[in-house]
């Protein structure tokens, strides 16, 4: 992206400063050279084997950097990766600058670190398990400076508050940066034990497998996420009236779960399920879905089997888990007056109560060929009208909260309202907006 706002560059220089100042007293520290050299081409070459097959960085070679080494001298591993290895995006120069002086900064800190609490000392020969708190300060040193400066770059870049910027970022890197930085102290020890640096090398080899298997899980989510982009677009296609409809379902879905406490992977899951709901209207006749005016009750008939086309069509995806059954019982409803089954109360699989409600709302608040849109008021009081009969207090409750606090900012889904379309009466949307 040519088009850098000047904040971000300016944010870049004053890393890029701050890296150089760290390096200078570099010659005072008289450094072991050879072992400066070997490592900056060692990590030069697993970023290059990383990033062309699996993607990614690879830390224990920086961190064992760290470990071995004074902080100016750690500081200059990572340069000659940044200067030599391929940059796709524009502009060159700054992303270079960027790769080098971001993780200068953070294994010049963990050094730091590692050097005050008396680690170098621990690492040859080894003293364990003394020599794991430093090596663990240092991890947490290094992550904590990544944060800093990668909130810092999506603030400048994006104008992102800095508060959302740095959320979540820590949390995120802490784990698998603590499995680099015991590859990293392994490497540390085995290079300063008898058997040198190349018994050290042979701590990268179970940590390249581990690298790739992590890879191969990213790369097949990344599938899933394609697979279900592409049935979504489908439907969107189709069904010109509710564009977006399908994204807003999962992220009200996402909004519900959360509310009620769910696990990471359960929430994920119904997101899923929200996103792909409606798919089983790619074999409901265009005409139906495109259709101005009320439709005829067999015209509702054939409409309302796209629950059940929706659960065939996903029925062999088994990264979906219950989101099948959320995809095939979203319409029913609590009083047992709903389709495909006539489901009643707690028959009703959790997954489809929740998108159920997701459903409902965005249907009422989101402007359609037949209604216009309401505001999030009066679909939320719509909802509790109707939880107990047709929504279960419960979701509805849930969502009212989460709605509450952070409120609801949807996308226009929809061409301009036709003029003379009526505004819709109370008690319909959750009624003709979910046939649809």
């Amino acid at each position: 992206m040519e088009a850098v706002p000047a904040r971000a560059r300016g944010f870049v220089a004053s890393v890029a400063l701050l890296a150089v100042l760290c390096v200078l007293p570099l010659r005072a520290a008289h450094p072991p050279w050879w072992e400066l050299g070997l490592l900056a081409a060692l990590y030069a070459l697993c970023q290059h084997t990383v990033r062309r097959r699996l993607g990614g960085t690879f830390y224990p070679v920086l961190l064992a950097g760290a470990f071995l080494l004074p902080p100016a001298a750690a500081a200059l591993v990572p340069v000659p990766a940044a200067l030599l290895l391929s940059v796709r995006d524009r502009p060159v120069l700054l992303r270079r600058v960027w790769r080098a002086a971001r993780p200068s900064l953070a294994v010049w800190g963990a050094a730091q670190v590692h050097v005050a609490l008396g680690g170098r000392d621990a690492v040859g020969p080894p003293d364990f398990p003394y020599a794991l708190a430093p090596a663990g300060a240092a991890v947490l040193a290094f992550c904590l400076v990544l944060t800093v400066l990668d909130g810092g770059i999506l603030a400048a870049a994006e104008h992102v508050p800095l508060r959302r910027a740095w959320r979540g970022l820590l949390s995120r890197s802490l784990a698998p940066v603590a499995v680099h930085g015991l590859a990293g102290l392994m490497m540390a020890v085995l290079w300063r034990s008898p058997y040198g640096p190349v018994a050290a090398l042979l701590v990268l080899l179970p940590m390249g497998v581990s690298w790739w298997v992590f890879a191969q899980y990213h790369r097949e989510r990344a599938a899933h996420q394609a697979t279900i982009r592409a049935l979504v677009q489908a439907v969107d296609i189709k069904d010109g009236y509710t564009r977006g409809h399908s994204e807003r379902v999962g992220h009200a879905s996402v909004l519900i779960a959360r509310e009620l406490g769910m696990d990471d992977e359960r929430v994920e899951v119904l997101r899923f399920a929200g996103i792909l709901h409606d798919v089983g209207k790619l074999g409901v006749p265009t005409r139906l879905l495109r259709k101005d005016g009320p439709l005829t009750p067999e015209e509702r008939r054939i409409i309302e089997l796209h629950p059940e086309y929706g659960h065939e069509m996903v029925r062999g995806i088994s990264f979906l888990g219950e989101a099948r059954a959320a995809i095939l019982h979203h319409h029913e409803r609590l009083d047992g007056s709903g389709y495909p089954y006539g489901l009643a109360g707690d028959r009703i699989p959790e997954c489809a109560r929740v998108v159920a409600v997701a459903d409902a709302f965005d249907a009422m608040t989101s402007t359609r060929s037949y209604s216009r849109a309401r505001p999030v008021e009066a679909a939320v009081a719509e909802l509790e009208r109707c939880a107990g009969t047709h929504f279960d207090p419960r979701m509805v409750t849930a969502l009212a909260r989460a709605l509450r606090r952070g409120g609801w900012h949807p996308a226009v889904t929809a061409d301009e309202t036709p003029h003379g379309v009526p505004a819709q009466q109370p008690g319909t949307g959750s009624r003709s907006g979910a046939a649809r």
